[in-house]
């Protein structure tokens, strides 16, 4: 089963006076690309945050949100360090002298200077707040994956319509192909006929010259390969897991035997066809980048 590297999962929980909000968001890439946005509050269990993710995405660009909120407190939990404010706000008062400037915006930016704001809690992580967490984790991951899993469907579809435009270009090009064959033969022998005119020619030597012209055009082998590589990408898409990678080589195999029928084809009606294969390709190509 083919699975799209485009995703979305969430989650959410209440946890006592808590609310806690897990979000998935996942893109193509040829490798995996995680984004993490965590709470301080889990921040000493962001590497085996890490690998839970891993574990699930595999591949793609995958951005986590975490989100907990807890609710409003009376209690004040923010203290300021008064001498270093006074010290900041002084040296800014200073600065702003001798340069004549107004002084409208120093309270906040001393506010703001490092080491005036100081916590007075410091949040210890509770086994149970981590392991609900994990539990909301992984149910949005799931749910990414379903989305993935839905989303791969769709390209199914479309790679069954562009592999079948392909066989079908393909059926053309082998019924045009003893008639392409023979038209190559008629043409060398007229050119012959044309050029010796009634002084006669070895017919022998003309049929060997013809047969070996006609060899190095024989696109046989070519159409067997080019069937027998998309059978085997239908096949590959139909397995139980996602081969992104393993479709992109037989996208390129597929490629090869097309421009070679192209390179070989001398015939104006087959040509159309090898464009034709071509365009589908191309749409197979584009939406390899988006499976896992």
């Amino acid at each position: 089963m083919l699975k799209s590297m485009t995703g979305f999962g969430q989650a959410s929980t209440r946890i006592g006076d808590a609310s806690l909000l897990v979000e998935v968001k996942a893109l193509n890439s040829k490798f995996l690309d995680l984004s993490l946005r965590l709470p301080k509050v889990f921040s000493e269990k962001e590497l085996e945050v890490r690998n839970i993710i891993t574990e699930k995405m595999e591949r793609g660009k995958v951005s986590v949100s975490i989100e907990h909120v807890k609710a409003l407190s009376a209690e004040i939990q923010q203290q300021y360090n008064e001498p270093m404010f006074i010290a900041h706000y002084a040296e800014l008062k200073k600065l702003a002298d001798s340069v004549m400037a107004p002084y409208d915006n120093l309270f906040e930016m001393a506010l703001r200077s490092p080491d005036v704001q100081q916590t007075t809690e410091r949040e210890l992580l509770d086994p149970l707040l981590y392991g609900k967490f994990t539990e909301v984790l992984r149910e949005a991951l799931d749910q990414c994956e379903v989305f993935r899993k839905t989303e791969g469907g769709s390209l199914i579809e479309k790679f069954k319509t562009y592999i079948n435009s392909i066989s079908g270009s393909l059926k053309k090009v082998e019924k045009l192909d003893p008639l392409r064959v023979e038209k190559i033969r008629s043409k060398i022998k007229k050119s012959v006929s044309d050029f010796f005119g009634d002084e006669g020619f070895d017919t022998n030597r003309l049929e060997q010259e013809i047969i070996f012209y006609i060899e190095k055009l024989d696109i046989h082998e070519e159409r067997v390969r080019l069937k027998t590589h998309l059978d085997y990408f239908l096949n590959v898409m139909g397995e139980s897991q996602s081969n992104g990678k393993k479709l992109a080589f037989i996208a390129q195999e597929i490629g090869r035997e097309i421009n070679t029928i192209g390179s070989k084809a001398n015939d104006a009606e087959m040509q159309k066809e090898v464009v034709t294969m071509k365009e589908e390709l191309e749409k197979i190509k584009e939406q390899l980048n988006n499976v896992l």
